[in-house]
């Protein structure tokens, strides 16, 4: 089966992971893990692999950050298994102070899409009043809304529900869709 070929998938965060971050990403049922993520420790650039299971003996994406620090960091996410860069995933850096918003960019550096919180007001309320209401986000791709990102209330494990459903013309390549998911999780 290929995990990319799924429309719904749903993605843990390990808690208590003293060093680095590690996501379980899963098919929509939670039955089989289809995406496991490590991200390194103590690294100036952010440095974030994906493999196929927790045995980490096969890496499917590599997620890596441009520079050190940079108030709209751009993501570069190349498929590990051809080497090939599938695009870059690039944070708005102030309107992303108030409200959550990345761009999505093709491989040849086209904006293409966006990823963004579900809105200003709910976002302005996480941040000033309660950090417990979960968040949602919408990755657009054109004018069409390809996909949803919902997180569960749960204080102490952080999971999204992921739902491609909507990009019935697959204007979305998955693997940019689930590296977006994994850099959501563990920057924001």
């Amino acid at each position: 089966m290929n995990p990319y070929q799924l429309t719904t998938y749903f993605a843990r965060k390990k808690f208590w992971k003293l060093f680095g971050g590690e996501i379980r990403i899963f098919d929509g049922e939670q039955k089989e893990l289809l995406f496991f993520v490590k991200q390194k420790a103590f690294k100036l650039k952010e440095d974030i692999r994906v493999f196929s299971d927790e045995s980490a003996s096969k890496e499917l994406l590599h997620i890596g950050a441009r520079s050190v620090i940079d108030f709209s960091a751009s993501y570069d996410v190349t498929d590990a298994t051809t080497n090939q860069r599938v695009g870059t995933i690039r944070r708005k850096g102030l309107k992303s102070l108030l409200r959550d918003s990345w761009e999505l960019l093709d491989a040849q550096e086209q904006v293409i899409g966006s990823v963004t919180e579900d809105s200003m007001v709910m976002a302005l309320f996480r941040r000033f009043v309660s950090a417990l209401v979960p968040q949602s986000f919408h990755i657009q791709v054109g004018d069409a809304i390809v996909g949803a990102l919902k997180q569960t209330f749960n204080p102490f494990v952080p999971t999204f529900r992921i739902d491609f459903s909507m990009d019935q013309a697959g204007k979305l390549d998955r693997r940019l869709g689930i590296a977006t998911v994994v850099l959501l999780q563990i920057i924001e």
